[in-house]
């Protein structure tokens, strides 16, 4: 009688949704496959990182958004090193080393590093007070600051942006969005909607400086202790300031790959993977806000969650799964406002416009077709049927039979057909 072939080992860089989600479709497939080791950064199980803004808001608490507690792992057997990141790939010898030291061989690698804050590189960028908006960490510092009020800047009129201005406006600071261009959120609204957010994100008491370049954060020490200078202000390159006693960073995010480019894995913006999200060295694969496929990086979840189904299923030996890339629907978490925004929204050459504007009601939809087909969809104050017009753009249906009662909605369209 044979004994049982001993396990590989597989070892995941990462504690976050996509490599944790790609571990869970794994074991679906191939349970017993693998001896499974994770690093992560943080010193908690894995937890829902989109889900930060509603705990910043007081509308969550973290055990609502924990997905992964450290019981799972044991129960599935994975071995888990909390807040001891790896800091060295070694590939000719397979193993990784941790921040402690700590040595483990892989016969298969997994990176998932996820994305760092971008902060602008600006005098004053490093003082107590400047953070982004990234991890329970950076949570907890805006949850302390808002305890004493004070002023909040928040750098980035995104989505990210957004959501930290509405916690911290919840929790009592008085907050001011500052952004670049002159439109908020630009990378997902046309400007009509994206006025229509300004104008009820100012009645909910937010204020915004638009098309407004950040030069400096300035410092100043406080009291009679003459330690770390903390920031006080947010100056500008017309030389005008505002007032800040915290400064959160929301523009734009960098994908993790300083270990990738360090072994000598091929990295562009990001690490490249190929359509089984496998590297240019096969033992290693990649998911998540690390990657880039086919010239794109990722930041939303839906297209994570697909790549962890084919990367799972590849690592189980299950299949030739391939990762395809598709349109992703952007929503808005801040309460009290509607918005809903997929696909080319922009129009451009051979496109055309529908348009409905009901100011009363503060509803606005834009939809940009191509021939007879929807490309893209922009919704304000009423977004339900934003699922079916995403649903018809994926589809590519025809929709000239329609067209005349689009606007209205799925329920009026199967009535006229």
């Amino acid at each position: 009688m044979n004994a049982p072939a001993a396990r590989q080992s597989l070892v995941v860089i990462g504690n976050g949704m996509a490599g944790m989600r790609t571990v869970e479709e794994l074991l679906k497939l191939a349970p017993s496959l693998y001896e499974i080791t994770v690093f992560g950064a943080e010193p908690h199980g894995n937890y829902n990182r989109i889900l930060l803004s509603p705990v910043l808001a007081g509308e969550k608490s973290m055990d609502d958004i924990m997905l992964h507690t450290h019981q799972w792992y044991v129960d599935n057997g994975i071995t888990l090193f909390a807040g001891d990141p790896v800091v060295h790939i070694d590939r000719r010898r397979r193993m990784v080393r941790s921040t402690s030291g700590r040595e483990v061989w892989y016969d298969r690698l997994l990176i998932a590093t996820g994305s760092s804050p971008f902060i602008i590189p600006v005098p004053g960028h490093k003082l107590p007070g400047v953070i982004g908006f990234r991890d329970i960490c950076d949570v907890d510092t805006m949850l302390e600051a808002a305890r004493t009020g004070g002023h909040a800047v928040v750098i980035g009129g995104g989505l990210l942006g957004l959501e930290a201005a509405n916690g911290l406006l919840r929790r009592g600071m008085q907050v001011t969005v500052v952004h670049v261009t002159d439109s908020l959120m630009n990378q997902q609204l046309d400007k009509p909607a994206s006025l229509m957010l300004k104008n009820a994100l100012e009645q909910k008491g937010l204020r915004f400086l638009l098309g407004a370049h950040t030069a400096e954060i300035v410092g100043a020490f406080s009291g009679a202790k003459r330690g770390t200078a903390r920031v006080t202000a947010v100056r500008f390159k017309d030389g005008s300031e505002i007032p800040a006693d915290l400064v959160v960073m929301a523009a734009g995010v960098r994908p993790n790959i300083a270990l990738a480019q360090e072994c000598g894995l091929h990295c562009e913006r990001a690490i490249v993977v190929d359509d089984t999200l496998q590297t240019y060295d096969p033992r290693i694969y990649a998911v998540g806000e690390c990657v880039q496929h086919r010239s794109a990086t990722f930041g939303l979840v839906a297209p994570i969650w697909d790549q962890a189904k084919v990367c799972g299923a590849h690592l189980a030996r299950s299949g030739h799964r391939r990762y395809v890339q598709t349109a992703t629907p952007t929503k808005l978490k801040v309460t009290g406002v509607d918005l809903y925004s997929v696909g080319n929204f922009i129009g451009g050459i051979g496109t055309e416009d529908l348009v409905l504007r009901d100011p009363r009601r503060g509803v606005y939809k834009r939809l940009v077709l191509n021939g007879n087909r929807i490309v893209g969809a922009v919704l304000y104050g009423d977004v339900q049927d934003g699922p079916w017009y995403f649903d018809l753009i994926q589809h590519r249906t025809d929709i000239s039979s329609m067209r005349n009662h689009l606007l209205f909605g799925e329920a009026l369209c199967a009535q006229a057909a």
